[in-house]
């Protein structure tokens, strides 16, 4: 039998690195991995199985046609799962114009790609042939204090990020319903976990509260979130790339609602558990509030029955545990976190055109 090969795009991010390290300890399949390398692709996440005979990197723009027509050629994949994307809100507020061209052209670029690939194949292959599209909940907009996010939950993002990738589930869902390619759409909530880049909230209230620097929490941090532990969301995209039906959209959360204020405090209870020696226990103490992010949406809640009655998938973390590990993981890793942060980024706050977070 012809070993599969699965392309995926984005898998030096956050979330494509774990679901590359995902298939490569927990299947057959050949992995290619297409990454830009822009500020938050990291191929450190990567050293596990960086060497592994059926793991390749390519360091390549999805903006570029020729590229990925040459990328298809010479790998015959028989999947993509299309994780590549300018992910950061408040960075969209700053530079729209890099979530234009990489989420909503480089979309396009890749379907167009994909799509030429695909009608070449026999009729066997195009049977089996899946474009996954990774999305965000973000695209739906804003909750009330009620209600949850489904699959047919109309499409009302309020942020330049939100905006141009609801304009690329859009193209994936009209290259499927036009052209016929079998694509498959997933939505889901806020991850974390292991690896992910530091001006995300979780593993930047876990450094600054290890190094004793301030807290910063929006507004009032009443915003709530539904938080996606990262290995569930990655076992969720397996099974709804092997079962999910081409056309379809699944929405994935981690049943895991909590205000900003919520998740931070629990941070600090645990920094005080994991650190007894501590000299800034209580951590609590460190947290301060900031002028609200322009255009803050509320609530985000999703309603993953869709993937658990048709599919089977529930998360296995509940939100304590998922952020035990995480931080137990920054404890254990910090030489990884300072390559990170002797990088670009300096944990300034990002999206007011410059103000710092404290």
């Amino acid at each position: 039998m012809t070993q599969q090969t699965l392309l995926i795009t984005g898998g030096a991010g956050f979330i494509g690195s774990a679901v590359v390290r995902h298939f490569i300890e927990n299947t057959n399949q050949k992995v290619i991995n297409v990454d830009k390398l822009t500020y938050a692709g990291n191929v450190e996440s990567l050293e596990s199985i960086a060497s592994h005979p059926r793991y390749e990197f390519v360091h390549a723009d999805i903006c570029d046609g020729e590229a990925m027509a040459q990328l298809f050629a010479q790998y015959r994949p028989h999947a993509v799962l299309h994780l590549a994307a300018e992910s950061h809100v408040d960075r969209s507020i700053d530079s729209p114009v890099d979530f234009i061209n990489t989420n909503i052209a480089g979309t396009y670029t890749l379907l167009e790609t994909a799509l030429d690939y695909w009608r070449k194949l026999d009729k066997s292959a195009q049977a089996q042939f899946r474009f996954h599209h990774i999305s965000t909940d973000e695209v739906f907009g804003s909750l009330g204090e009620t209600g949850l996010f489904r699959e047919d939950s109309p499409y009302q993002p309020n942020s330049p990020y939100a905006a141009s990738k609801a304009a690329s589930d859009h193209l994936v869902r009209a290259w499927h319903h036009t052209y016929g390619l079998p694509v498959l759409i997933t939505n889901c909530s806020n991850n974390y976990g292991p690896y992910q880049f530091p001006e995300k909230l979780i593993p930047l209230m876990v450094l600054n509260g290890i190094e004793g620097k301030p807290l910063p929490i929006y507004g009032a941090g009443d915003n709530v979130r539904d938080w996606l532990f990262v290995e569930d969301h990655v076992r969720a995209l397996q099974i709804v790339l092997a079962q999910g039906q081409p056309g379809e959209t699944y929405n994935i959360g981690g049943h895991n609602e909590q205000t900003n204020i919520e998740v931070v405090g629990l941070i600090c209870r645990l920094l005080d558990e994991l650190l007894p020696e501590s000299p800034h226990r209580p951590h609590c103490s460190l947290i301060t509030f900031v002028s609200d992010r322009p255009g803050h949406d509320r609530r985000y809640a999703i309603d993953a029955g869709k993937i658990a009655r048709e599919l089977g998938w529930r998360p296995r973390e509940t939100f304590e545990t998922g952020l035990r590990k995480t931080l137990q993981w920054y404890l254990d890793n910090q030489n990884w976190c300072q390559r990170v942060l002797d990088g670009r980024y300096r944990r300034e706050r990002l999206g007011t055109r410059g103000q710092a977070y404290a």
